[in-house]
């Protein structure tokens, strides 16, 4: 398979957009006025609500289990609740012997969850039997993308992944009264039992799509500075490209800076 195009075939998959959801409601994060009368406040969509879970998934760790949770949505004109549901960046098989690389995931030893109003993940260690939800509090989650339970391998090397990576909106940064895809998106880091929680990118930082190098093993991070400080991205503010050595996460940092 053509390198070139193999790395633009990962960009689209990591970077594709499912904006038709995100770009709906998002998350209300203040409450608003249901009424004429100002004395009248509900807290509509605020970000206390109920959550669902859909289910546990397995990791490449056999003690810890994950679980997605979604916001529980109401429907008016059928007064029913319903969730979002668990979906997975496209699998697609890669076997290049010369190279000696065999994956099946999106990014080797990666599997990628996303679903509309995917708002935490709940992480269960069943060595010590006790679990967390990574958040403190709800955000919107673009991609989840934790050890796969499937072995891949790069250069005849069976690859373990002990982290997770979370790109998430998790801030009202445009001060719109809504957690949605118009602010900025995060990218963070937890290591194996859902702790050390940092930022990949930092926070003035919008993440808007990735390149997956296998020859290095590392993440190229494609992100606009928040030039102007008002909390969104324009087409005229700067790209620059940030890594992260997926055998090593400690080891990241800027490449270019537009």
């Amino acid at each position: 398979m053509n390198k070139i195009f193999f790395l633009v075939c990962v960009s689209i998959l990591i970077s594709c957009n499912h904006s038709n959801d995100l770009d709906k409601k998002g998350l209300q994060v203040e409450e608003v006025v249901d009424s004429k009368d100002a004395q009248n406040v509900i807290k509509k969509d605020s970000l206390d609500f109920k959550v669902k879970s859909l289910g546990v998934l397995l990791t490449g760790n056999p003690n810890v289990r994950i679980s997605p949770l979604f916001k529980l949505n109401y429907n008016k004109k059928d007064k029913s609740y319903y969730t979002g549901s668990s979906e997975f960046h496209h699998n697609y098989y890669y076997d290049n012997q010369k190279n000696q690389d065999n994956w099946q995931n999106i990014i080797p030893g990666f599997k990628a969850l996303y679903g509309y109003n995917l708002v935490n993940v709940f992480h269960f260690d069943h060595k010590e039997n006790k679990g967390k939800k990574l958040f403190d509090k709800p955000v919107l989650i673009k991609t989840c993308y934790y050890p796969s339970p499937t072995v891949d391998s790069l250069k005849f090397q069976p690859l373990t992944r002990k982290f997770y990576m979370i790109s998430v909106y998790d801030e009202d940064t445009n001060k719109d009264k809504y957690i949605n895809s118009k602010d900025l998106r995060r990218f963070y880091f937890f290591d194996e039992n859902g702790e050390n929680k940092s930022l990949i990118i930092p926070k003035n930082y919008s993440v808007i799509g990735a390149d997956y190098d296998s020859e290095n093993d590392y993440l190229y991070i494609n992100a606009i500075l928040d030039l102007n400080k008002d909390g969104k991205t324009s087409g005229d503010e700067p790209i620059s490209i940030f890594y992260i050595d997926l055998k090593e996460p400690t080891l990241k940092g800027l490449i270019y800076e537009n």
